[in-house]
């Protein structure tokens, strides 16, 4: 199973259980039923576990181009954890402003725009990561006819050193 299809299916289960929860919130408010809310909802935290949490880790890891890598996968990283303070601290007042139904409801939405943007990530399933960030064809154009680079070529790599020499050294020396 490829990492498209489980975090597909992550989000579509979140979804499915959040919406689960909210709709008829009040029937798992009765004392009867809070066991079979605290069952929900651990399902929910499953598929969140299994699908789009697992798939956090993997996906920008082979992603991104090998230059940028871990400069990019260091962003996607704190961007999650960014959005899991904004998520926490944001279902803790949203709670108590507008209810626990609509904030479930909320993030069901939520959950289903997630398996939406889901389509946007490339499949990485049996490539190597260099044909995933596109990095066989620029290697395959920079040599020539005869195996040689060319002197634009050659350029264009001091360049892309020096981009990356300032860089480096712009954020070491700060």
């Amino acid at each position: 199973m490829g990492r498209f299809k489980i975090q597909l299916m992550g989000f579509f289960f979140m979804t499915v259980f959040m919406f689960a929860l909210a709709i008829p919130y009040h029937h798992w408010t009765l004392p009867d039923n809070r066991i079979g809310f605290v069952i929900m909802y651990s399902l929910t935290f499953f598929f969140a576990n299994f699908g789009p949490n697992a798939t956090t880790f993997v996906v920008p890891a082979e992603i991104f181009p090998a230059r940028l890598r871990s400069t990019c996968h260091g962003i996607s990283a704190a961007s999650g954890k960014a959005g899991a303070i904004v998520g926490a601290f944001g279902f803790l007042y949203a709670a108590d402003g507008i209810g626990v139904k609509k904030t479930l409801i909320i993030l069901g939405v939520i959950n289903f725009l997630g398996m939406l943007f889901t389509f946007l990530v490339p499949e990485s399933k049996g490539k190597s990561l260099e044909e995933i960030s596109g990095e066989a064809e620029q290697e395959n154009g920079i040599e020539t006819q005869s195996g040689q680079q060319s002197s634009n070529d050659i350029r264009t790599l001091q360049v892309a050193s020096l981009i990356s020499y300032y860089e480096f050294s712009k954020s070491h020396l700060a």
